[in-house]
This record gives structure tokens, sequence and C-alpha cells, in this order.
């Protein structure tokens, strides 16, 4: 070997790490299973080999083999956060089913984290509604077909990985004494006694069980493949003996290397740099253990054409690599400021209304799948992201399902108030007193408008209580008016009738005996009952009649109104409607009040013109206003008197 091509190959030779035992949780992207036999880095093979040690052409190309940039290639290929439960379950399967198992590990780890991702979000529904209900968390527990299904298929990729790397183990400990052996056999052709061509063709055998042999323990890499490779360096020295066999070896080999640096200069074309490497490992294993050395004046040039056409490929894929890693960059921005959205709403959420929450809880619900839509990020950083976001929906989940706890308390209070208003509305729909009961009836329904929410689980069967009792009885009442209906009409029409009759009423000049008339008229009218509502104008007739006739006689207005009065009162006592009563001295004491506190505030603005002449206009305005409520006061307060009387002759 050339001090050229030793230097070359101390100084920029890097090859892929294959998987071995020792290395269970790495997933080697290779398309061939004779790049991962050996179990170890070629950059550490010759580190420990000395340079007159090595074949001839038993070099390495630069090629680095960045795997977890590969994987990211990959893995990006299917967007895995948009696949359904189903979906993923089917996807885990498929791959399960078509890949070894031990390349495989990333892709199945990032199925089960957005298949748990999508479950946990279904969990946290359910956790929500189970203790909006009334549930215990004690007492939750969730599951769902997808996920036993799913599980399954996962445990099964686990036992199926343990098992292969069990039996990997084993394999490599036979391979290593067949290794052994064949090396064994090898030294032994130094002593041979047969003809060249027998012994070259015992060495063809070694070398292509040698191939076959498959990997061993990493921890005896090294040692056997430079025990191996001195006594190949030996055999070749055998042969320079007999130079027509080796010439004939040199050609053989030189023609199948130019087969692969054609092969390595079509892959510089190649658009799918991902399938270019990857071939192109499979090249340089044919390369280096396949293919024997070549005439010596034709190594530096075949070696310089095929590490031409490695460099082009590995120049180009690690600049989309580096393109890939830049993107990934951005999305990791993008991501941390989704990931500072959903804290900042989470923080503007707090102690705010169940609207708030709703409109908050969709717009996480968006940011969330922004999240998931965003491309992937660098391997570095992935795991930081992930629980970075983990955490902020962890935490708004937390906030606000312990929003909906505390609104639980309220909704069982709201629940109690609507069922107590049910219990008066039932008490009360077959009552007959209409006139009393409806007020109450429709107050009843503007209060339950005005209770909050009640538990979900509730909500239906209460409202249905509630509004089967309040139509039972406004059909009654309904109903009632129906019939009532022709007997006002009747009533309006007699009215009528006894208005016309009051035209021709005269009156005798004695008070007495005409108040008695009015009175008995006034009697009269009120027994003809009541009258359409539409019909109500024809009592402020009867009112304006009764006007006229009290103006007739000789009595002032404080007499006429109280006249009036009792005949107001009278009315109420024949209706035996305490309660009309009750309203009627709770009115006229207000009216007390309020008259009694306008002449004090008229008597406080004489104060301001105390001297000022008592035929200013102003002041004269304010004595006679004085005097106008103190003539009214004397009014209310009889009635006052009158009422509060009546009603304690009732009591």
């Amino acid at each position: 070997m050339s001090e050229k091509e030793s230097n070359k190959e101390i100084e920029t030779i890097e090859t892929p790490v294959s998987e071995t035992s020792n290395q269970t949780e790495k997933v080697e992207k290779t398309s061939t299973e004779a790049i991962k036999s050996e179990g170890i880095t070629e950059k550490e093979n010759l580190k420990t080999v000395p340079k007159n040690t090595i074949p001839v052409e038993e070099k390495e190309v630069l090629i680095k083999d960045d795997e977890k940039s590969e994987n990211n290639e990959e893995t990006s290929i299917i967007d895995y956060s948009k696949l359904s439960e189903l979906e993923l379950i089917s996807e885990l399967k498929t791959v399960l089913d078509s890949k070894p198992v031990n390349e495989i590990k990333e892709v199945v780890e990032i199925i089960k984290n957005e298949f748990n991702s999508k479950f946990q979000d279904e969990l946290e529904k359910n956790k929500e509604s189970f203790l909006a209900e009334g549930g215990n968390i004690i007492d939750f527990y969730f599951t769902t077909p997808e996920k036993k299904e799913f599980d399954t298929s996962y445990y099964y990729y686990k036992d199926k990985r343990s098992n292969y790397y069990k039996n990997l183990q084993k394999d490599q400990k036979a391979n290593l004494i067949k290794r052994e052996e064949i090396i064994e056999e090898l030294k032994s052709l130094f002593n041979a006694k047969e003809k060249t061509s027998t012994i070259y063709k015992r060495f063809r055998d070694i070398q292509e069980r040698w191939f076959d042999a498959g990997s061993i323990p990493r921890d005896k890499y090294n040692t056997v493949w430079n025990n191996y490779h001195h006594h190949v360096e030996n055999f070749y020295d055998i042969l320079h003996l007999d130079r027509e066999f080796r010439d004939r070896n040199f050609k053989q080999n030189l023609e199948h290397k130019l087969r692969l640096i054609g092969r390595a200069e079509e892959l510089t074309k190649e658009e799918n740099n991902n399938k270019a490497f990857r071939e192109l490992q499979m090249l340089h294993k044919m390369w280096k253990e396949e293919i024997g050395p070549v005439a010596k004046e034709f190594s530096d040039e075949i070696w310089d054409k095929f590490s031409a056409a490695t460099k082009i490929i590995h120049d180009k894929r690690n600049q989309h690599l580096e393109e890939l890693e830049a993107e990934a960059e951005k999305n990791v921005e993008f991501k941390i400021e989704i990931i500072n959205n959903i804290n900042s709403l989470t923080d503007t959420a707090k102690n705010k209304g169940h609207q708030i929450w709703q409109n908050t809880i969709k717009k996480v619900q968006e940011l969330r799948d922004q999240f998931f839509e965003a491309g992937n990020v660098p391997r570095s950083k992935n795991k930081e992201i992930w629980n970075t976001f983990k955490e902020a929906t962890r935490n708004f989940n937390k906030e606000k399902n312990a929003f909906y706890k505390s609104q639980k308390k309220e909704q069982f209070d709201n629940l109690a108030k609507k069922r107590e208003l049910i219990k008066i509305a039932q008490d009360n729909k077959d009552g007959d007193d209409f006139e009393t009961l409806t007020p109450l009836m429709k107050k009843i329904q503007t209060d339950w408008k005005k209770i909050g929410h009640v538990p979900r689980k509730d909500s239906d069967k209460i409202w249905k209580e509630f509004k089967a009792v309040c139509n039972h009885y406004f059909d009654r009442l309904h109903s009632q008016k129906n019939e009532a209906n022709q007997e006002e009409i009747a009533n309006f029409e007699a009215k009528k009738v006894f208005l016309d009759s009051l035209k021709s009423l005269s009156l005798e000049g004695d008070y007495k005996k005409d108040i008695v008339t009015i009175t008995a008229k006034i009697k009269e009218w009120k027994g003809l009952g009541r009258v359409p509502y539409n019909k109500k104008n024809i009592e402020q007739d009867f009112n304006k009649k009764l006007d006229d006739l009290f103006e007739k006689l000789d009595l002032d207005k404080k007499q006429i109104e109280l006249i009036k009065f009792e005949n107001k009162l009278n009315s109420f006592v024949s209706e035996e409607d305490d309660r009309k009563l009750k309203n009627e001295e709770f009115f006229i004491s207000k009216k007390v009040g309020e008259i009694k506190n306008e002449i004090r505030q008229l008597e406080n603005n004489l104060l301001f013109f105390k001297h000022v002449k008592d035929d200013n206009p102003l002041v004269k305005d304010v004595n006679k206003n004085i005097s106008k409520q103190k003539e009214q006061l004397d009014t209310w307060v009889e009635k006052l008197k009158k009422v509060r009387v009546l009603r304690k002759e009732q009591s």
C-alpha cells in the first residue's frame, strides 16, 4: 500500500455503526443485513490495525452515517400526528409485519407517543365529564377497545424485540466459534503440500464462508478481524510464488470494482439522497469484504474514482441534512411559540367564567393541532420540546379541571334551587285562584331562568319535570279563560246596559240619601262581574259617571274620595281577599311617607327665603305647594286609618 493510500485512510474514513447486542437501543436504517453483520465501526478498526498490516484495497471511504438524521428523513415521510387511533394501530401492525424488529424501534416509539397523546386527550375529556357529574377521582377509570388493541400489538413488539436480541447474543457466540475455526483453517493453508490451484480454491471457499459467518460479539471483533486479515495478507504473499493465479485474481477483482465505481457514479445523480446513501454503504461493504485486492498499479486510480463518487453523494446528503436541520430549527421556534401561547391562555382563563373557559378550550385545541401539524425538530431537542408541550397541556387541563370541579358545588346548589321551584309549582298547579297563582307561576319561571347550570346528568330530567308542571297549570288557565270569556262578554253587555241606565238617574238633593243611592249603584255594578281584558275601558266610563254624580252632591273633594275609598275596601271584604287589603295598606303607608318627605323638603326650602318677603312669588308658590301636600296628607292618613281598622276587624 502506498503512503498516499495510508494517509487517506487514517484522516478521512468513517463508516456506519451497526447494531449489536450491547447497543439494543439503536435502530439501524440500512438496506442490507450484510452492512450490520460485523457489529462495530470500521473507524475503530482502522485505529487499531497498523498501516503495514492492512492489505491492498482494504480501505474505507469518506462516509459518515448520521443515524439520527437518516432516521429523521425516513420517519418524516409519514406524519403520524394526522392519523386517527385506528390508523395508528394499522400502521403499527404494518411496520411489525414488514420490517425487521431491530430496525423499527424509533418509528414504533413515534407511533406509540402519538397514540398515547390522542388517548390522553380522550381520557382528560372523560375525566372532566366524570368529575362534572359528581364522580370521585378515586373511582375514575377509562379505557377503550382501541387502547387495548394497541397495547396488545405494542407488547407483541416488545416481546419480539426481546427475543430477537436474546437469539442474537446466542448466534453471535456461535458465529465467534465459527470464525475462529475459519481462521485456523486459513492458517493451515500455509503448510499445505497441495497444488497452488487447489490451495487457492480452498482459500476462496474460506473467504465465502467468512463472509457468511454472521455477526460476533462487539468486544471480540477487533481481535478476530485483525487476526483474519493478517493471515489473508500472508496468504497473498504465498500467491506471489504463482504469478499466473495472482494476476488472474487481480484482474477479476478489478472488473468487479470497476462495476462498483460505475454504480457509485450513477448514484451521484440519484435525487433520493437517503436511498443513494444506503446503497453506497452496500457498495462499500462489497468493496471491502467481498472483493479482493487489485494490482498495485491500478490501486490508487480506482480508489480515487470510487472516493470521488462517494464524496459527491456524501456532500449532497450533508447539504440535504443541513436543509432539514435548518427547517427543524424553525419548527423549534414555532413550537415554542405555540407552547408559550398555551401557557398564556391558561393564565388568562384562571378565575374566569364558563364561557371564557369554553372559548379558551377551543383556542388551545387549535394550537395543539398546529403543534402536531408542524414539522420535525432536531432530535437533540425533540424530547425537551415534547416534554415542555406536554407540561403546558397538562397544566392547562389541570386548571380547567380545577375550575369545573369548583363549578360542581355551585351546580348542585342550583339543582337544589330548581327542585324547590318545581315543588312550589307542583303544590300550586291544581289551584283555582288563577288571579293569584298566575303571577306566582310566572315568577317561578323567571326565577328558573336566573339560576345557573346544574350537573349534566340531571339537566334534561329536571327541565322535563319543570316544563310538565308549568304546562299543566297554564293549560288549565287557558281552559278556564276560554270558559270565562263567554261569561265576561255577557258581563260586559250587562254593564253597558247598566251604564246607560245611569244617564236617567236623578238625585233627591239630600246628600245622605243620595250617598246611599250611589253606594247601591256601585255595589250593583261590581256584582255584574268581570269583563274581557280588552273591554276594561268600561270601568273608566263608570268612574267618570260616578264623578259626575258626586259633583252634584254638596260634599267636598276629600269626602267624596273617602266615600269612593270605602266602597273599594268593601269590595275587598266581599271578595274575602285579605291579600288585597294588605297590599292596599302597604301602598298607602308608602304614600304617606312620600308626602311627609315632600312637605319636609318644601319647608326646608323656605329657610333659604327667611329674609324674603311673604309676597315674593317664589315664597308664595312654595307655601301654596305645602298647603296642597298637607291636604293630600290628611286624605291619605284617613285612608290609612280606615284600612287598618278594617284589617283589624277582619283578623
